[in-house]
């Protein structure tokens, strides 16, 4: 099925993050982002098309500081912003006209499946939230990825990042490092996994743009983040997509925190990290797909409920038709 789909940009902090915004037809919105250093073409499009053709909205952003989002310096992760750039992405969806704002959904991929267990538990009015191989738990992620490496590159990475850390404070730009590498490589990750990225998001090389770096200084920050901890004060219905042969993110603290929130289900899946784009992409949208429809309030059940408004006009946009 063809689509179009609407460049858009909202104010996120000081600055402003890009989106592909996809019209809807059901009142419901999907809104997207990918992990570290995922841009949002990347990261969404395989399953963007899959939502909208089911009849969401989607709104699939990159995060600032991160392929067309403003901000600088590039390509540095900064847990806070993020975050504040999905609350952002929240508000500007619920502004569009095909979009129930009592329809919003979360969907977030590895990094920003994390991200989106903060985010939900500070908005308890969303329809649903999907975390896709979440990386929930850095404090125990963090002695897997460590083991991963060898010795040397673990120095050389670790020297990297605190060189990044102190240049940050004198102005300097960010040293950067490959977002995945093999074992031996200094990169912020070489798992086993971590090297299928590639023909799991970009098969075709077709995101030339999309820099797969990332600022050393991580590195220095990723094992004490902890969102899933928030699960407990997760209000919505939500769903945690885990790969059993995940040796990146690892299954069992996605599992664990799920266990403690309120309304979660989890979806179990044969493969690494990133069989959801691979090998067991059917059977992942599908599931997705039932679980937004199940938990969409859609306005047809809401007396005197929502209605697409056409006064409100349209973002400001450019158009692309690439199916």
């Amino acid at each position: 099925m063809s689509m179009q789909r609407e460049k858009v940009r909202f104010a996120s902090g000081d600055t402003t993050c890009a989106a592909w915004h996809y019209p809807g037809t059901n009142g419901g919105c999907v809104i997207m982002a990918g992990g570290t250093a995922v841009t949002k073409e990347p990261a969404s499009d395989l399953f963007a098309r899959r939502f909208n053709d089911a009849g969401f909205a989607v709104l699939a952003f990159d995060h600032r500081r991160f392929g067309e989002g403003g901000g600088a310096p590039r390509q540095v992760v900064r847990f806070g912003d993020q975050r504040a750039d999905w609350q952002a992405a929240i508000d500007f969806a619920a502004g569009l006209p095909d979009v129930d704002p009592g329809g919003i959904s979360l969907w977030g991929f590895s990094l920003a499946g994390g991200h989106v267990f903060r985010v939900a538990a500070d908005n308890p009015r969303l329809a649903s939230v999907i975390a896709q191989s979440p990386l929930v738990d850095g404090r125990a992620v963090a002695p897997h990825a460590l083991r991963s490496m060898t010795p040397l590159a673990l120095l050389r990475l670790f020297g990297r990042a605190v060189a990044d850390a102190l240049g940050s404070l004198l102005g300097r730009a960010p040293l950067l490092v490959p977002t995945a590498g093999a074992r031996g490589d200094v990169a912020s990750l070489t798992t086993p996994d971590a090297m299928d990225g590639d023909r799991a998001l970009d098969p075709d090389h077709r995101h030339t743009d999309w820099e797969q770096t990332v600022a050393a200084r991580i590195a220095l920050k990723l094992g004490g983040y902890r969102p899933g901890l928030h699960a407990p004060r997760i209000r919505c219905p939500l769903l945690v997509v885990v790969c059993d042969q995940d040796r990146s993110a690892l299954p069992g603290p996605a599992v664990e925190a799920a266990r403690n929130a309120p309304d979660a289900e989890v979806a179990h899946l044969t493969g690494r990290h990133y069989a959801p784009f691979l090998e067991a992409h059917e059977e992942a949208v599908e599931a997705e797909i039932a679980f937004l429809r199940k938990h969409l309030a859609r306005a047809k059940d809401v007396p005197g409920g929502w209605e697409p408004d056409a006064s409100q006009g349209r973002p400001s946009v450019t158009f692309d038709d690439r199916a």
